[in-house]
């Protein structure tokens, strides 16, 4: 599965191997994991709980995979998240993607992250020193994919 949604840990180099052993022909594998911040925001967090919908979290994931490999089709996709009660410095997402270039192994991946950010149903509540609170969208987030959809228009002129 090129999509899951868990709450056990994973390990990056076992994923990583799995993904590449599926296609000899690679030549590029670019990574992203996303970790809990131990400080965000000026505040101190302490722990992190990650929610969904199950079964609409990984439909949302597995449209942006589809999506990533429509743009790039030589393309292999991996995404990992876990959801639950996370730690700091606990590792929350994978997102890797292989190609028989870096451009596009880095460009996929890149692409994959941003729209997770953005697309996907999953909410994310810290516990700070100050009590509980959730976390709102970024506009660097939205402006990220903002630059995705310019683009994906250029491309079709």
């Amino acid at each position: 599965m090129p999509v899951r949604v868990q709450t056990a840990d994973f390990d990056l180099t076992s994923e990583v191997l799995q993904l590449r052993a599926a296609n000899p022909s690679i030549g590029a594998l670019a990574s992203f994991v996303g970790t809990v911040r131990a400080l965000n925001d000026g505040r101190i967090v302490t722990e992190m709980e990650l929610e969904h919908y199950p079964g609409m979290t990984e439909k949302a994931l597995e449209a942006i995979v589809a999506e990533a490999q429509r743009r790039w089709p030589s393309i292999d996709a991996l995404v990992v998240h876990r959801v639950g009660k996370l730690m700091p410095l606990d590792q929350i997402v994978l997102v890797a993607t292989t190609a028989a270039h870096r451009s596009d192994a880095f460009a996929s991946c890149e692409f994959v992250i941003d729209y997770l950010k953005t697309q996907a149903p999953l909410w994310k509540k810290e516990q700070t020193e100050n009590g509980a609170h959730w976390v709102d969208a970024h506009v660097s987030d939205a402006a990220a994919l903002a630059c995705w959809e310019v683009n994906a228009r250029n491309e079709g002129d």
